[in-house]
């Protein structure tokens, strides 16, 4: 049905067909030839498409969108369970869901976005000004000097538009002259200047013909140039798949009698897997070996990581208390103590920029030397699990492989107390366009007094039972031993994980049901090199809750049926 403004609105049956399908959910998508298909979460709404790095990542924005009307879909020629989209840029996204029926789901759902705008132009719906198409769908399927005809041919009808408006507004001015010569006008309705109105409406609504006029003249002015760069790119666009044509024939044909030249690499699944795969099978074997090594080393590593904290001697009380870093590590640790427990109301001077559930994050914005080292701090609450058990999978080298995702590689470099005090030289993987960082510091473990409590207000939620025991790991970068930085940007940092155990009842009987632990996690972190700090704000703001719930969550997994460590 018509409104009363012109537009068209649909009835409820219309809605009820044209209706585009909203789903969101995980599919598999693929990245590159290093890291191959990563699970996503997709998003279609809106006659868009995006994807998100997982669900609980989707409130930081997408890291990918298309617009589902200018977009190209299929379902794979031999993969089931896989469809890929072409995106407007030329970009293809490769898509993979866990059965046939997940993917049909998503390319119906894909194709009543598709044709959402479709049911406009049916025998069901309106036709406005005698077109059943609107000027996007026109354009889209006409040439260059169509869509000038067609410009001029709307240009023609607001013109038209213009003209029966003015002869309107002279009809409604007589019909007012002819009122007000028989009838008495009211002072509020005489002091109106209806002739000086009328001349202004017809003033604005020539002088918007006249801007849209001058803006297609500047359109056709600057079409040519468009079309040079537009034939341009289609020139390249050739020679790089005649290209890639040349380098897949080099592959079969040896090159001056020499063995097949090395594929080249199209970022595409179908060259690794399906019968387009340009792997021979020489190749397909040498990768998986491949991958098997590297998952070998990373185990043997792991091994080598925990007998070597095991065989190492351990210092004595009186060497590990004359240790150049003795003192340091003391003091530090202490005032890394009192700083995690200070409050909003202490000098620390924290301030809550986020909630989520039961943890809650503090900041203090902070430049050393024009770089962001802004100190954070974060306040979870921990049911089931003890503060020693915590601190222990945090300091402990043997399980860090298993709960930091970014490290590349980490050793012990030095014993100071065996189970207490060690030094350790991590290298973290790469962050493109980031430079590859390393950290040298010296981390310490230690039960701290019981009685301590926060100054200030207390930060995060409150939690019920008695204070039963506190753990504390300190971690603060150091520079003896000395290790050489290499190719990697030394990162600077000072950590401390503070954990307060709280029982309800006795102790010595209490279950797991009955633990609550705080955690409070405070990290200052200058990352050396350069890098924008709004962009280094938003990365601490957005990963240190989820590394913070990560990690507690892993700890959990590791304890729920072990014996209570207090």
């Amino acid at each position: 049905m018509a409104a009363e403004d012109g537009t068209t609105v649909l009835s409820d049956e219309d809605e009820e067909v044209c209706a585009p399908i909203s789903l969101h959910g995980t599919l598999c998508k693929w990245t590159n030839y290093i890291h191959g298909w990563q699970q996503r979460y997709f998003v279609l709404a809106n006659k868009t498409l995006s994807y998100y790095k997982s669900e609980n990542d989707s409130s930081y924005g997408c890291r990918g969108a298309v617009s589902i009307q200018k977009a190209v879909y299929k379902p794979h020629e031999f993969d089931e369970c896989r469809f890929d989209i072409g995106v407007v840029n030329g970009d293809m996204w490769y898509l993979r869901a866990d059965d046939v029926g997940t993917r049909n789901k998503w390319l119906e759902a894909i194709e009543s976005h598709k044709n959402a705008d479709s049911a406009y132009g049916s025998d069901n719906s309106l036709k406005r000004h005698g077109s059943s198409i609107s000027i996007g769908s026109t354009m889209s399927q006409t040439s260059v000097s169509s869509r000038r005809t067609l410009i001029k041919e709307k240009l023609s009808e607001m013109d038209t538009f213009k003209g029966i408006l003015s002869k309107q507004v002279d009809s409604i001015q007589s019909l007012y002259d002819g009122l007000a010569a028989v009838a008495e006008i009211p002072p509020a309705v005489s002091d109106i200047d209806v002739k000086g109105e009328a001349m202004t409406f017809k003033a604005t609504s020539h002088a918007l013909l006249t801007a849209c006029t001058q803006c297609v003249d500047l359109v056709n002015q600057h079409e040519d140039t468009w079309r040079k760069k537009l034939d341009r790119e289609v020139e390249r666009r050739k020679k790089a798949e005649a290209a890639v044509a040349a380098g897949q024939a080099s592959d079969i044909v040896p090159a001056g009698g020499g063995g097949p030249k090395r594929s080249s690499l199209i970022n595409c699944p179908d060259m690794l897997e399906g019968p387009h795969s340009l792997l021979n099978e020489e190749d397909f074997f040498d990768a998986v070996e491949a991958f098997i090594e590297q998952n070998d080393q990373e185990v043997e590593q792991k091994r080598q990581i925990r007998n070597k904290v095991r065989l190492l001697q351990d210092p004595l009380p009186e060497t590990a208390k004359s240790h150049l870093l003795s003192k340091e590590i003391e003091e530090t640790t202490n005032e890394q103590f009192r700083y995690a427990l200070m409050g909003l109301g202490g000098e620390g001077g924290w301030q809550l920029f986020a909630e989520d559930g039961l943890m809650k994050m503090y900041k203090r914005e902070l430049e050393v030397d024009g770089l962001v080292c802004d100190p954070l701090k974060a306040v979870h609450v921990v049911k089931g699990v003890t503060a020693r058990e915590m601190c222990y999978y945090f300091f402990a080298p043997e399980v860090r492989y298993e709960w930091e995702t970014t490290l590349e590689s980490m050793n012990v470099v030095e014993v100071i107390e065996k189970d207490k005090t060690l030094v350790f030289h991590q290298i973290h993987k790469r962050v493109w366009p980031a430079a590859q960082r390393d950290a040298l510091f010296w981390s310490h473990m230690e039960q701290m007094d019981k009685e301590c409590k926060a100054s200030g207000d207390q930060l995060g939620p409150p939690v019920s039972g008695d204070l039963c025991s506190t753990w504390m790991v300190c971690n603060k970068s150091c520079d003896t031993p000395e290790i050489p930085v290499g190719r990697c940007l030394r990162v600077f940092l000072t950590v401390c994980l503070v954990g307060q155990t709280y029982v309800v009842g006795d102790p010595k009987s209490a279950t797991r049901d009955k633990l609550t632990t705080r955690i409070t996690y405070c990290s200052s972190i200058n990352p050396g090199g350069w890098a924008p700090a709004s962009v280094l704000r938003s990365i601490y703001k957005r990963e240190y809750p989820k590394f913070l719930k990560r990690f507690t969550l892993y700890v959990k997994e590791q304890t729920e049926n072990k014996p209570i460590l207090f």
